[in-house]
């Protein structure tokens, strides 16, 4: 052996399984992304069709019967082989077959004609898959029952809604993604519900609800819920997903993957069942036409509605076939520009733009669904553009006008406008035959939101960083002005979801990010402050506290989120490397009438002194658990000192031999230190 040599005695590791080893994971659920993959053996079947109910013909109307056939069937897909079956007379049988160049069109034909063509008042043609016909003759006679699944109990998936001290819960990613903890916000400190690391690929989400825990993947998208989200209530596979929607009552999830939709796949976007994990319905999709999201739901899930170029795509749930058109067909409306769901009534709101001639005004519809019944309209015009913001209980719709005096098309036929300002036309929907009421502002509108739990909006206008707030009521029928706020630096307006009280922020703008809140009671501010590099702004759904945070994703540095009390008091500076996302966990609305609200609201006075003592004593009981905790430290600390002494005391004697009997505790060290000190200085001249 050469000198220098390494020689490494350990045993190299044994990488095989152990004996008797059994896998519980299926090669479909480890390697579903490169399965896909896999090249299937192709025997021409998967793209053939099976087309029934020809008419029966002679040799001599034989080919007049074929071109009818292949018109039809041109309009789906390319036909490489078509075989018309003869009897012995040599008339046509009554089923031909037809392959295609792919899959894909055969499928395409087999969807569209699913439910028969009529090819003249005796003759109904039925299309099928050639693979149908051993698919059901397989079938067999002997009926084999299934074996029923297991039940399995996953707990009230509703639990924190039971905390007796009412506590909301909060969602973070944070560690630069890595992980994701659920917490509940309770006094001085939030205690951790759950933690996993890598429990999403980029984002989480909550249902309208809160009951169900949503998680991005690059295979799909999962749900999770229970006490501490030990249970995947669902998987939804869709490859390569970026983004998804639930709809209003948590019956239904959309999916869409913009990979998928870039190859034309006709599962671009899918609608799935949350409880049964079913697909419904699903759509291809050009990517860059796809508005997110896509399709916006009814308040009770029952519609769902898609806008193209002059008309609306209405889906009912309970249609026939399921999920299918209403009235088999879109609604023609020339010129649709824009529409909106009422949230608490079946009602669309869209609205037309002006044509190319200015023949046609631009007009704001009110559309009763599924009848259709036209509620309220009213004409616009010199129209450049509308916003449409519903009330969040659907009593007013405000529709936002952006107006201009003029207009000129440029050579490359776009308008250019001049003179521009803006109307606020509000609908009042609870009142006979739908009033409308006007405001003009002749400044640049920023931003415009409605109070929650009340009949207030405020208006944000300015072209520079100096902006004015106006803050509007609706009293008697009337919109009236409250109080109009000057040179102020936000461009947003955070509502409380409680009403009243207002934040006025400027996310993502700037660096030093002022914070200011509003008691619209009395038009008063109750605090002011600044929050370094803020990028989002989160309301508890209770609207007792106010989340400010600056995420990893928007800003490397200074990463964490500040909690505020309602009216503006600091409450808790909380720093988290890599800090993402933050996200409250929605409550269902609540069971209490608005008769009870505003009993409580008003009583509130008796019910916050045995709150403050209850706060009193939540706060005793956290000071003792320190104390306690620090006492158990120094305790403990007591306890590892005298192990180490005593330790120490079984070995002095070894020590004192090695060292001739020397007790090295009593050895003095004389540590000599020199010291010079300039007592005088003469100088003497020569």
């Amino acid at each position: 052996m050469a000198p220098g040599s390494i020689v490494y005695d350990e045993p190299e590791p044994d990488f095989n399984d152990p004996e008797n080893f059994v896998d519980t994971i299926s090669d479909q659920e480890l390697l579903a992304d490169l399965l896909k993959q896999k090249p299937q053996k192709y025997d021409g079947l998967s793209a053939s069709i099976v087309i029934d109910g020809l008419p029966q013909v002679g040799p001599e109307k034989l080919e007049k019967l074929k071109g009818v056939i292949n018109k039809l069937i041109t309009k789906y897909g390319n036909p490489v082989n078509v075989e018309y079956p003869l009897d012995e007379n040599g008339n046509n049988k009554e089923f031909m077959f037809v392959e295609f160049e792919n899959a894909t069109q055969a499928m395409t034909i087999v969807k569209a004609l699913e439910k028969g063509h009529r090819l003249d008042k005796q003759h109904k043609l039925e299309v099928n898959a050639f693979h149908d016909i051993n698919k059901y003759s397989d079938i067999s006679e002997n009926l084999e029952p299934p074996e029923p699944q297991p039940y399995v109990d996953r707990g009230n998936l509703r639990s924190w809604l039971l905390d007796k001290d009412c506590f909301d819960q909060f969602g973070t990613v944070h560690d630069q993604g890595a992980t994701t903890t659920i917490y509940l916000n309770t006094n001085n400190e939030p205690t951790v519900v759950k933690s996993r690391p890598n429990w999403t690929e980029s984002i989480i989400g909550w249902s309208p609800l809160g009951t169900y825990l949503a998680t991005c993947h690059h295979m799909g998208i999962a749900l999770w819920a229970g006490e501490t989200f030990d249970y995947k209530i669902q998987k939804f596979s869709h490859e390569d997903v970026n983004y998804f929607d639930f709809s209003p009552s948590e019956n239904y999830l959309v999916t869409f993957s913009p990979n998928l939709a870039q190859q034309g796949d006709q599962h671009a976007i899918i609608i799935w069942d949350i409880r049964s994990g079913a697909k419904k319905r699903w759509f291809p999709v050009d990517e860059d036409q796809c508005p997110w999201p896509l399709f916006k739901w009814s308040h009770d899930d029952k519609y769902f509605v898609k806008m193209n170029t002059d008309s609306l795509s209405v889906y009912g749930v309970h249609e026939n076939p399921p999920f299918g058109l209403l009235d088999k067909k879109p609604m023609k409306i020339t010129g649709i520009r824009g529409f909106s769901w009422s949230p608490s009534d079946n009602i669309i709101a869209y609205w037309i733009g002006t044509d190319d001639n200015n023949l046609r005004p631009s007009r704001v519809v009110l559309l009763e669904m599924p009848s259709k019944n036209e509620l309220r309209s009213k004409q616009l015009f010199n129209v450049a553009d509308c916003k449409m913001y519903w009330h969040k209980q659907g009593d007013f719709l405000c529709v936002q006008v952006h107006r201009y005096t003029k207009a000129k098309k440029e050579k490359n036929d776009e308008i250019k406008y001049s003179g521009l300002y803006y109307n606020y036309e509000i609908f009042h929907l609870r009142e006979k035959l739908v009033p409308v009421d006007s405001i003009e502002l002749r400044e640049t509108v920023i931003h415009f939101a409605w109070e929650p739990m009340g009949k207030k909006f405020g208006i944000i206008t300015g072209d520079t960083s100096q902006h004015s707030v106006l803050f509007y009521e609706i009293k008697d029928g009337k919109v009236i002005l409250l109080k109009r706020f000057e040179a102020k630096t936000c461009n947003q307006l955070f509502w409380s979801p409680a009403g009243q009280f207002c934040l006025l922020a400027s996310p993502r703008v700037g660096m030093v990010r002022a914070l200011e809140w509003i008691d619209t009671s009395d038009m008063t501010i109750t605090a002011k402050n600044e929050h370094f590099m803020m990028t989002e702004v989160e309301w508890d759904p209770t609207g007792r506290y106010v989340v400010t945070s600056v995420s990893w994703w928007d800003c490397k540095t200074e990463n964490g989120y500040w909690m505020w009390s309602f009216n503006g008091r600091l409450i808790r500076k909380q720093p988290v490397p890599g800090f993402c996302q933050f996200l409250w966990r929605p409550r269902p609305p609540t069971l209490l009438s608005k008769e009870k609200i505003a009993e409580i609201k008003k009583n509130l006075k008796n019910y916050s002194n045995q709150f403050d003592l209850k706060d009193k004593a939540a706060t005793n009981l956290v000071s003792r658990t320190i104390q306690e905790k620090r006492k158990k430290m120094v305790a403990d600390f007591e306890a590892y000192r005298k192990t180490k002494k005593q330790a120490y005391e079984s070995m002095k004697q070894d020590m004192m031999a090695l060292r001739d009997g020397a007790n090295v505790d009593n050895i003095q060290v004389v540590k000599v230190e020199e010291v010079e000190i300039l007592i005088k200085e003469e100088t003497t001249v020569v």
